[in-house]
């Protein structure tokens, strides 16, 4: 990893520290799989969830459009966990991932699927879509601002039945309040 990148990891670490969050939960023993990021209030989330990630020992991805891994960024943005996606191409970001995902011997992907820090009604679907076509669980991970703590939940295997399979996580994530004081928005 570049000069750059560890100095910026170790500020969102500093920054997460400051926060005094509880870590709770291990990393699972699935090589690929999926992390939902919710409640994702705010752009705090951001050096939040990386300082969590390091505590917990993940070296988690995320998905950026492509023009961000433009000299002079591409480095930096790889090593940071970035992966990029063709927005305005004709092959959907779910089997881009997907591919991505299936070339790797390990690969953990960090999606916020409400899709933006406002509040919203329901979340995008887009997390669940790529789990089933790269045949990967997803992993519910938290940041409760009210308890101060984070981590890792329960893990879960998607069959196509999104409601069904769903239903722990909205289960689970009840109750939990982003830093500007909203829940779940499932």
């Amino acid at each position: 990893m570049g000069f750059l990148a560890r100095m910026v990891f170790r500020l969102l670490v500093f920054i997460y520290r400051c926060h005094k969050f509880t870590a709770i939960g291990e990393k699972p023993a699935f090589p690929k799989f999926i992390i939902i990021a919710v409640p994702h209030t705010s752009n705090w989330d951001f050096p939040n969830y990386v300082g969590l990630t390091r505590e917990l020992g993940l070296r988690t991805r995320f998905m950026a459009k492509s023009s961000l891994f433009k000299w002079p960024m591409t480095r930096f943005m790889a090593q940071v966990g970035g992966v990029p996606v063709e927005r305005d191409s004709t092959r959907d970001m779910v089997q881009q991932m997907a591919d991505k995902i299936a070339q790797s011997k390990e690969f953990i992907l960090t999606i916020a699927p409400e899709g933006t820090r406002s509040a919203s009604t329901r979340w995008r679907t887009g997390f669940y879509h790529i789990a089933m076509a790269a045949n990967i669980p997803i992993v519910c991970g938290f940041m409760d601002y009210g308890s101060r703590r984070a981590g890792l939940g329960p893990v879960i295997h998607p069959t196509g039945d999104y409601e069904k399979d769903m239903a722990p996580a909205f289960a689970f994530y009840e109750g939990m309040t982003g830093l500007r004081g909203e829940g779940l928005k499932s």
